[in-house]
């Protein structure tokens, strides 16, 4: 890419597009409280960004960083002496602005763009009295950001006796319009144009720097003269390498570290208030300032735009925080009425810009800090005696000595933390918010205007029937009968979403023969790497489904009338409901429905539903000019004559259609329709503008099932729909979760879709903003599959018919859709592996590769370019091309043992690689069979859950995988029921028999992507000598993800089809997330090419990968290795039952039963001969293509095309152009890794211990060292374990053989998987992550002596500690943050305090907690033991009680065994708390509550009583020696 191109922000080009890039970061302030201005703060800023280096990432050059920057207060004596030097007086300080000007390179658009500043500055009233060329140096800077570096002025703006706020305001309006005028007159000519800062109080240096380069870049900082009282700083990592010095933060008020999620629907719903905006602030006509969203801006600067616009607008900063993002106020939170009233208020204004966030935020005077509801990003803080205040991402990033520091503290969830340095002092939460929420009456507000209808979400009393039979109506919107069966009946009779297996192999709905709804084009975007999904069951206190509806008002005025709407604790209307709505006598509410039929008879069914929908809009229009307030489109009325017009496309069409027209904040929209009746519909309509569905038919369908009884004989019709809202209510807040979504309001309008096989003129007419990069059909087609439904409901039919389709999408049916896997190619390759019958393979790729051809695969379509072919005995060998091949991550446990160990015992006669799936492995099988096969798989997952992850684990694996998402079910958790736990897979797991075990939707160690980067870290530590991948699942947007991963230093990166296999899954997740591979990767291909990090990753490929054409389809998009999942089961004798989930394989494959096992007839060999027939078919294709080697193949799209004369109605639609575009850079850009990864572990600390331990490893000799710590120095004692259990096994070392003593602050994942034998003593304090996979080690954190705080009310650790921790032990002496011993299965530990979340899904070990606990304690807590001081009764409000029982610590055994761990704690680390407890010991163990989970209970009374009939069958010799 040359250099002029480099000076351009990045043009979409392919698949790739810069829209979706993600960042994230380290972001920090430090403030003087008393105001005073000094040049040390700016010292200290910068400190922090060097301190946080490891947060932030470099480009593809590795000297280019993705962007540093600090923001602190006008120095004005420093431009006084500046500017007196070009003979220019500045006014006092606060009367005159300053602007820092980005400028494009080139002069003559430069001075263009200096003759509009000027012009706006004179328009808006103010003087421009002096610039000043900001000095530089860019001899630090990379080759890639001294290629777009632009020139940097500062502009000196008289404010004209102006001053304060009113000054600031004027120079925000002169930015906006500058800014717009500069867009619009000079276009992408003036793209690098940008302004930092234009304020009277604050300013902002920045760019694409790593830290050290931002004072090295910009002089002026390390000029003495310059002095603030405050400062905030950011270091950014970012997906992308794409230059971009203008999205480098901090941002006008804010930096800001995490994802805003629902960015589309918040850019959306400000834009729909803009036409309506008022201020007598801001002046009447704000049109000029608008879009207040800045084109091509991050998340983070969207967000600052929005939040600068509420401030300037007359909201304090904090009040303007709390509207963007509120803490969760749902019932289960105990917070004032006037708090809950303050945000029920605001969410009828404002819907919250929802996802990870940690925010710093400064107005000049003010300093703060907010987190995101759920506190899923860190910040910590502290406060010395001198009066400073430093915020932060991590602790430790300035060094104190003990006695200087006054507290120590951290954000926590929905909090605010705020320094006045007028007021000079720290302002707690609670005044903040409370001075905000009395500042005006909004609880009586709420109660006297929002609108609640009388009778509204009662049970049901009738379901209604239309006229006609109801097979007939149900047929014309599509219905089968496995939409009955296997779809509504579940969901009405448990409540809950029905679950399949398997994965997906029918055909794409573009490439179906026959009619689909338009639900079905479209996929769901899932939460991958750079924000976590959530679990909305255990975490459900964050979710919310209560919405807001009706007209919206002025988005910059605050009235009673602005809640003057109708509350929906739910978007699932009943009949009643829509009955009640149009019955509505209500002054405020006035509901209008409009028609959404079409008419049968028409001669061009494209032409007439274009016109049908413009009338929808039209009459939408008219009715809320006529003062409607809710709008029902209602496509009730089917018959003959009249077609039922697609509701998505009626809904997005009239959403769009307002927005456009500047009325969709006029009124609400419900539909009222018969098509939706499984979640996708539901979560699709709202997702496109519904804020209420009636999903009637689906009503009356359930009916149909009660009256036949196919529903249980004790189900009401009532309690049958009563479940299916709770089934469909779930289903959304999973959906909602899966992309790290908490509330309703955020997910409405945001549009988290992808459409597969929608053409560009019907997404950009009616579904704006959505992502669909293959085209596929248009208007014409949508309107002819309606009509064929038309046709089958209303039309001549066949004696014989059935009176609803059976379909065939979930299982394989005559007649029904077509399915990869079927009955004959399911034979022919079992019979040629155990006949090893080369000429069967044949026949069998033959039919699948004609399968595909058949429309059932997008490859399918795909032709290979022809070449000079070469003979096949040059090219390279099979077992070669074999060895590039792994097995599907399937664990021991959804799969029975000897299906997982016959799979590892082939892949290493191949010299490829299994994958041991996510449930641990048996550390027998590390060890050699007799024979000289291994049981041990080359690949190890690491999961959510981290079952099994232990040291030894780790070090006896040639790769670790990361599994951030699965295709099957990305996004999503799963749960493995007690009575599936067998002994056997519960000592793999480190848990109970018989007690369920849950596995998180996130890693609760990756909320970024710099946490990602971490694991990496930690996973190399644990060891050195294996590859580290990670595994993501293709989405729109998985390509700027996937160079994110290459930064973070993976080795290998794994793109998952959406049709991969599962044991079990919802079927929403089976059917709608994910997208084929093959857009997946050439997506990753095209951006890691472009972004220059191609050449030090392996790709990896799988989803339905069957034969050696799929394989070499895949290197020709760009992989170099391939996974084999369900043709690797096949292969072994399954035969695709689909009754994984039921565990009652027939074949003894994926179940754990004794007897079904026993019927398992797989051998090594089958899979062998498989293996190596595919890599045989590859060689043969390679020749005919004139390739020899397998590494010359990879990337070379240019040699697929597209299959001509495509005739096929829907398929005939899709374009491949921007999949098989080659990316526009030199010749000899590598397209495969031809390098490793740079080391990023020379300068780790256990480099440098284990020369020194080296010898009490080899020889077991006692020895203790005593060093400094960092913060830097991050994932200690790892690498030193595993030498360890390389040498002496998962035993380790005797306890007590190496006791290392740190002080200072210890960096991320203190301790992670430490070894048995290794004692790590920190005194100071140490970030999130301690102990993480603890593995037999000990950890002890206790506070410096000398430390004025009380360690018992200071925060002394961070979140995530003992994640996975499976033994070992942990004395805390003070506060830890949140999820404190997340998924602990089996270590101990004491400590003084936890956050939100403690104990979350524990399995085993024990915990005490000696002070106060945050909320939702225990939740998904399965197995073993917390004891918990509660002195104020007041445990059980916080406690999730859903699977825990509490009581008394009474029984004698386990008053010894707390008094013992509290004694151990106070020897280790003189706890006071600890001593307090002990001196009073008989009054203490009385305010203790013993949390134990019910599985638990039951699990340890069933092995006592084991116990007891064993102990009374021994015989006495047995008796004698038994001690």
């Amino acid at each position: 890419m040359n250099q002029q191109n480099r000076r351009r922000p990045p043009q979409a080009y392919g698949l790739y597009d810069p829209q979706y890039e993600h960042d994230a970061c380290g972001i920090g302030a430090v403030v003087n409280i008393s105001g005073k201005a000094d040049h040390r703060i700016i010292d200290l800023g910068k400190q922090i960004l060097l301190n946080l280096m490891h947060r932030g990432a470099s480009v593809a050059d590795e000297t280019t960083g993705d962007g540093a920057g600090i923001l602190f207060q006008i120095p004005h004596d420093f431009f006084l002496e500046e500017m007196a030097s070009d003979k220019i007086d500045l006014p006092a300080p606060g009367e005159y602005g300053v602007a820092m000007v980005f400028f494009p390179r080139e002069d003559e658009v430069r001075l263009r763009c200096e003759t509009l500043l000027e012009s706006e500055v004179v328009t808006s009233g103010l003087t421009l009295i002096g610039r000043r060329e900001v000095p530089t140096d860019n001899s630090c800077l990379g080759e890639i950001a001294r290629a777009c570096e632009p020139r940097i002025f500062q502009f000196f703006i008289h404010g004209n006796g102006l001053r304060g706020e009113e000054l600031e305001r004027r120079l925000f309006i002169t930015r906006k319009r500058l800014e717009h005028r500069v867009r619009g007159e000079l276009g992408e000519a003036a793209a690098d144009f940008y302004i930092p800062s234009m304020s009277s109080l604050t300013i902002v240096y920045k760019g694409m720097f790593i830290a050290p380069q931002l004072a090295a870049y910009y002089p002026d900082l390390s000029d003495s003269r310059l002095k603030s009282a405050l400062a905030i700083v950011h270091q950014r990592y970012s997906t992308n390498t794409f230059p971009s010095w203008k999205l480098a933060q901090p941002f006008r008020m804010i930096a800001h570290n995490g994802e805003i999620n629902t960015l589309r629907g918040n850019v959306n719903h400000l834009a729909a208030y803009e036409k309506k905006m008022t201020s007598p602030l801001l002046g009447q006509d704000l049109s000029r300032l608008c879009p207040i969203i800045e084109p091509g801006t991050s998340d983070s600067g969207a967000f600052d735009n929005c939040m600068e616009l509420l401030v300037r607008a007359g909201r304090s900063a904090p009040h303007a925080l709390m509207m963007m993002i509120p803490e969760a106020f749902g019932p289960r939170y105990h917070i004032s009425t006037d708090k809950r009233a303050f945000y029920e208020y605001h969410a009828a204004i404002m819907e919250p810009w929802d996802g990870p966030a940690a925010i710093v935020f400064t107005d000049g005077r003010l300093v703060g800090g907010t987190l995101d509801r759920n506190g899923l990003r860190p910040c910590r803080y502290v406060v010395t005696d001198d009066g400073l205040v430093i915020l932060a991402s991590e602790t430790g990033v300035i060094e104190f000595p003990p006695e200087k520091i006054r507290q120590k503290g951290r954000l926590q969830p929905g909090k605010m933390f705020l320094v006045d340095t007028k007021e000079q002092r720290i302002i707690s939460d609670n005044e903040v918010k409370g001075k905000i929420i009395r500042q005006r009456p909004y609880r009586r507000w709420l109660e006297q205007n929002r609108i609640e209808l009388r009778g509204l979400f009662l049970p049901p009393t009738d379901v209604e029937s239309e006229k006609g039979p109801l097979e007939q109506r149900l047929r014309a919107f599509g219905y089968t009968v496995e939409d009955l069966n296997m779809i509504l009946a579940p969901m009405a009779r448990d409540g809950q979403e029905p679950v399949g297996s398997m994965g997906n192999d029918a055909a794409l709905p573009v490439l179906s023969d026959k009619p689909k709804l338009l639900f079905s084009y479209f996929k769901q975007l899932f939460a991958q790497v750079t924000n976590p999904p959530i679990d909305p069951f255990r975490e459900g206190l964050v979710m919310s489904l209560m919405s807001f509806t009706g007209k919206h008002r002025n988005l910059l005025d605050e009235t009673p009338e602005h809640c003057r709407q109708l509350k929906l604790p739910h978007p699932i209307l009943t009949n009643d409901d829509i009955r009640r709505l149009r019955e509505a006598n209500h002054p405020h509410l006035k509901v209008a429905t409009v028609s959404i039929l079409m008419p049968a008879k028409c001669e061009n069914p494209g032409a007439t539903l274009r016109e049908t929908l413009e009338k929808i809009v039209d009459s939408a229009e008219r009715v809320i000019r006529d003062g409607a307030s809710l709008i029902i489109l209602s496509d009730r009325g089917v018959n003959a004559e009249w077609v039922p017009i697609p509701s998505l496309l009626a809904t997005s069409a009239l959403h769009h259609g307002l927005l456009r027209r500047g009325l969709r904040g006029e009124a609400g929209i419900i539909v009222e329709s018969g098509e939706p009746r499984e979640v996708m519909h539901f979560c699709l309509l709202c997702g496109y503008g519904a804020n209420a569905i009636n999903p009637y038919m689906a009503f009356e369908a359930i009916a149909a099932l009660h009256r036949n009884k196919d529903l249980p004989p004790n189900f009401s019709l009532d309690e049958a729909i009563e479940q299916y809202i709770t089934a469909v209510k779930k289903g959304i807040l999973k959906t909602m979760s899966k992309m790290g979504i908490s509330t309703l309001r955020s997910y409405h309008g945001a549009q988290q879709f992808e459409a597969v096989g929608l053409d560009r003129s019907v997404v950009d007419a009616y579904f704006c903003g959505t992502a669909s990069r293959i085209g596929g059909i248009d208007l014409q087609v949508i309107a002819e599959e309606a009509l064929a439904r038309h046709r089958d409901a209303f039309g001549p039919r066949e004696p014989a018919a059935l009176p609803l389709d059976f379909g065939g999408e979930y299982h394989e049916r005559v007649d029904g859709e077509r399915h990869l896997w079927n009955a004959e190619t399911v034979s022919k390759l079992q019979h040629a592996v155990i006949n090893n019958d080369w000429e069967t393979y044949l026949q069998f790729a033959e039919r699948v590769n004609c399968q595909n051809e058949e429309l059932c695969t997008l490859r399918g379509l795909f032709e290979f370019e022809p070449g000079e072919p070469v003979p096949l005995e040059e090219v390279e060998p099979a077992s070669s091309i074999v060895r590039r091949f792994y097995t599907g991550a399937m664990s021991h446990g959804s799969i029975s043992r000897e299906a997982h160990e016959i799979m590892a015992i082939a892949m290493n006669r191949l010299g490829a690689l299994s994958n041991t799936g996510e449930g641990g492995e048996d550390p027998a099988r590390y060890r050699p069979l007799p024979n000289g096969d291994s049981l041990n798989c080359g690949i190890k997952q690491v999961a959510s859950a981290r079952f099994g992850v232990t040291i030894e684990y780790l070090a006896n694996a040639k790769i670790l995988q990361i599994k951030m998402a699965q295709g099957a079910k990305p996004g999503e958790g799963g749960q493995l029921p007690g009575h599936k736990v067998t002994e056997e897979i519960a000592r793999l797991r480190h848990a109970m028999p018989g007690v369920s075990l849950i596995s998180p939707p996130p890693h609760h160690d990756i909320y970024s992507i710099e946490d990602l980067a971490q694991l990496i870290y930690d996973l190399k530590c644990a060891n050195p000598e294996a590859m580290v991948s990670v595994k993501l699942v293709a989405e729109v947007g998985v390509g700027t993800v996937a160079a994110g991963v290459a930064k973070g230093n993976a080795d290998e990166i794994l793109i998952s089809g959406h049709d991969g296999g599962t044991g079990a899954s919802p079927w929403s997740s089976i059917k709608h997330a994910g997208i084929p591979w093959e857009i997946g990767l050439a997506e990753t291909q095209q951006t890691l090419v472009l972004n220059g990090l191609r050449d030090r990753v392996l790709v990896q490929v799988d989803g339905q990968m069957r034969t050696g054409r799929d394989v070499v389809i895949g290197a020709l998009l760009g992989a170099e290795r391939f996974g084999f999942g369900t043709a690797a089961l096949v292969s072994l004798g399954c035969v695709l039952m689909r009754k994984c989930h039921l565990g009652t394989c027939p074949v003894g494959i994926a179940t754990q039963m004794p007897e079904l096992r026993a019927r398992f007839a797989g051998k090594a060999e089958y899979l062998i001969r498989y293996l190596l027939f595919v890599a045989e078919e590859v060689r043969r294709w390679m020749a005919q293509l004139g390739f020899r080697r397998f590494d010359d193949m990879v990337g070379r799209v240019d040699r697929l095309r597209v299959r001509r004369a495509i005739d096929h109605w829907k398929a005939k639609g899709l374009d491949f152009s921007a999949v098989l575009a080659p990316p526009p850079v030199p010749e000899g850009t590598p397209l495969r890794r031809v390098r490793p990864q740079t080391d990023k572990h020379q300068d780790h600390l256990d480099r440098v211990l284990l020369p020194q331990v080296q010898a009490a490893i080899d020889n077991m000799q006692p020895m203790r060292l005593e060093m400094p710590i960092r913060n830097i120095h991050r994932t200690v004692g790892t690498t030193l374990s595993y030498h360890i259990v390389k040498k002496h096994g998962s035993r380790g070392l005797p306890d007590g053989t190496i006791h290392l003593v740190f002080h200072g602050s210890a960096g991320q994942s203190f301790g992670a998987f430490l070894a048995p034998g290794i004692t790590l003593e920190l005194i100071g304090d140490a970030n999130d992550y301690l102990g993480k996979g603890l593995s037999g080690g000990r950890i002890v954190v206790r506070t410096p002596p000398g430390s004025p705080f009380d360690p018992a009310e200071n925060v002394i650790v961070g979140n995530t500690v003992l994640y996975g921790a499976t033994s070992g032990e942990v004395f805390i002496n003070g506060l830890a943050g949140e999820r404190f011993a997340v998924r602990n299965s089996g270590a101990t530990a004491v400590v003084e305090g936890v956050g939100d979340h403690g104990c979350e899904y524990m399995t085993g070990g024990v915990v005490v907690v000696l002070g106060k606990t945050g909320r939702n304690f225990a939740a998904g807590m399965s197995g073993g033991i917390a004891y918990v001081l509660d002195e104020y009764q007041l445990f059980d409000t916080l406690c999730n009680l859903d699977l825990v029982e509490l009581e008394s610590v009474w029984q004698p055994q386990d008053q010894q065994q707390l008094r013992q761990l509290i004694e151990r704690h106070y020897a280790w680390t003189g706890s006071e708390q600890a001593k307090r407890l002990l001196d009073k010991w008989p009054e203490s163990v009385g305010k203790f509550v013993k949390v134990i989970p019910i599985e638990y209970r039951k699990a340890l009374e069933r092995i006592r009583e084991r116990e007891q009939v064993r102990a009374e069958q021994l015989p006495a010799t047995e008796e004698v020696f038994s001690g």
